[in-house]
């Protein structure tokens, strides 16, 4: 009988032609002749294979009556009938094999770009929106709406539109050959099943949503424990983690069950319809054949007529259950394309053009949340090729300065310019070309450390990328390597150290070559022997180019152009080293703070 499906998401019927909506784009795209040309090939393969399959009963019939007739007949006429049969048969698979090896260009092709086109507008969405959302539950939305159109282009293209041409015209055929008594037990029969398939499949879609939704929670808990293992670890919490886990999988053991159990119940009534039918329509052949109306062949023809139609209508009841979960799927991948960019291009956008590299903030208010500003009215002026450093506690707003330049938000009033251009008004992509950052918390892609080292400019060669690396001095680290350059970083970059991920993130910086550089506690993470080579390294880059340090450590900005001292948000001092410890306000506090600590920690070393 039919199999249960596997647990995909589940949406209410009337929004499920959205997603063949959203999917039709990719099957008969504007100006590609040669994809629309695929679909009619394969469309046209596909009535030629029905008409096939229709017809293969009817050489049958004919060598049966030969047989029953006369023996001379039998040696010979037969023969050739069934000669026949065999070819026809042959041309009805090749028909269908010819049809699936034209259509797979276009169904993968349809595939791929739907994925790629979810993909790019992910990646065009908000900072706000991914920090809102969990990574695991995206990719399984991607991962569940491109199996969806698999599925969906497999089946409802090759099995249900195929069986429903293939039902109109066996219960013709059966009208013009039997009168309407026949074909009418079997199309009401037919009629039954498919109300009986939908009543029960709508009904039992509450348990397939559940588990969907046990299914999400489980895989995400997964991966957000495993991306946090070191945490796990610290803390001993694994057994933690497994309870949480396991009641995820529990929900959804009791939603499978449930699920199973109303399975059973839908193929039993499936059987007993599908039985029913069967029979009665065997028992009225078999009485016009006892009254000499049909021929043994006839009978044989019905039956073949209904064991072909009742084959693939079984099959129909699994098909209908996993299209309404791929359309599901669909559709939640597809929705995901609904979800507007907070940030985008003005129509009309311009490209940033870069002479100078000035930077300024005037007057720049911004909050995550409108109740609560984060940012409250700050100016301040970096002239082309000087430095500014911004210092402060923790929570005072420094790095979200980081996020308005590369205007992963937008502020709430006020205008960032780059060379007198409201970074509002021009192109992002040109915007980000123009700057470089070296972040505080440093990320790397699970690939080769030389992978990682070319992220900041893809395209440059071997040279560049090694004198990035030995301005960084990451070729330091990389030559007690395994494999050198070619060795694998891990997820996020954890078989490397803190302070090796922060060269790397310097070197790619290195390599981008922007007219603008950032640093959000760019050596943060390095002990001190190297944070002195690095900043060597990064005042030789940083010459002559716009340059704005977002540092806790004070002694790492003692030679910037201006210090500002940002404190709740707003700015409470600002000038030179030399001209913040005179005034002897907070940086001077700060300062002392830091040197106390430093000589602490210098008299705790151990001898």
């Amino acid at each position: 009988m039919t199999q249960e499906p596997s647990p995909a998401s589940s949406r209410k019927p009337h929004i499920d032609w959205a997603a063949i909506k959203s999917l039709w784009p990719y099957l008969w795209p504007r100006h590609e002749t040669e994809t629309k040309l695929r679909v009619v090939a394969a469309m046209l393969l596909l009535v030629a294979g029905k008409l096939t399959n229709v017809y293969m009963p009817f050489l049958y019939k004919e060598a049966v009556d030969a047989v029953t007739k006369t023996q001379t007949a039998a040696l010979a006429i037969p023969l050739g009938l069934l000669l026949g049969y065999g070819v026809v048969r042959i041309l009805a698979m090749a028909f269908s094999e010819f049809r699936d090896l034209v259509f797979a260009n276009v169904a993968q092709r349809a595939i791929r770009r739907a994925a790629l086109t979810v993909f790019e507008h992910l990646h065009r969405l908000s900072l706000r929106f991914h920090l809102d959302r969990q990574t695991g539950g995206l990719s399984r939305a991607i991962e569940r709406g491109t199996n969806g159109i698999d599925f969906l282009l497999r089946f409802m293209t090759f099995n249900v539109l195929p069986t429903l041409l293939e039902i109109g015209l066996v219960c013709g055929t059966l009208w013009w050959l039997y009168g309407p008594l026949i074909s009418g037990v079997t199309f009401i029969t037919i009629a039954a099943y498919v109300v009986f398939t939908l009543g029960i499949t709508e009904w039992r879609i509450k348990f397939r949503r559940y588990m969907n939704e046990m299914d999400s929670e489980a895989n995400t808990k997964a991966i957000d424990s495993l991306l946090n293992y070191e945490t796990v670890k610290y803390f001993g919490n694994e057994s933690h983690e497994a309870r949480r886990f396991d009641s995820s999988l529990q929900r959804y053991e009791a939603a499978a069950v449930r699920s199973a159990t109303t399975l059973s119940l839908l193929n039993m009534g499936q059987g007993t319809i599908i039985a029913v039918g069967l029979t009665a329509v065997m028992i009225m052949a078999a009485q016009r054949m006892v009254a000499g109306t049909m021929t043994i062949g006839d009978f044989v023809l019905v039956n073949s007529y209904l064991v072909q139609l009742y084959l693939p209508l079984n099959f129909l009841g699994f098909v209908y259950r996993e299209i309404k979960q791929s359309l599901a799927d669909m559709e939640q991948m597809f929705s995901l394309l609904q979800v507007g960019a907070e940030v985008g291009d003005q129509i009309g956008a311009s490209d940033l053009i870069v002479a100078r590299g000035e930077v300024e903030f005037n007057s720049v208010v911004f909050g995550y949340d409108p109740r609560r500003p984060i940012i409250k009215g700050i100016s301040f002026t970096i002239p082309a090729g000087h430095t500014l450093a911004i210092v402060g506690p923790s929570g005072a707003g420094k790095s979200t300065i980081s996020r308005l330049l590369f205007r992963f938000y937008d502020v709430d009033s006020g205008t960032i310019k780059i060379d007198d251009q409201d970074i509002r008004h021009v192109k992002q992509t040109s915007l980000r070309a123009a700057i470089g950052i070296v972040p505080q918390d440093t990320v790397l892609f699970n690939d080769t450390l030389a992978y990682n080292l070319a992220y900041g400019r893809p395209t440059a060669d071997h040279a560049e990328i090694m004198q990035a690396a030995r301005l960084a001095r990451v070729d330091d680290f990389a030559a007690k390597l395994p494999d050198g350059y070619s060795t694998r970083v891990g997820e996020r970059g954890l078989k490397l150290s803190g302070g090796e991920k922060q060269r790397v993130s310097i070197a790619r910086t290195i390599l981008k070559n922007p007219h603008i550089l950032l640093f959000d506690e760019a050596t943060s993470a390095l002990d001190s022997h190297t944070e002195k080579d690095i900043q060597a390294s990064l005042r030789q880059v940083s010459r002559d180019r716009t340059t704005l340090v977002i540092a806790h450590r004070l002694s790492t900005v003692v030679d910037a152009d201006e210090i500002v001292v940002l404190e709740s948000g707003k700015i409470v001092e600002r000038g030179t080293h030399t001209h913040l410890l005179a005034a002897g306000g907070a940086y001077a506090a700060m300062w002392a703070k830091q040197q106390r600590q430093g000589e602490d920690e210098l008299i705790n070393i151990p001898a």
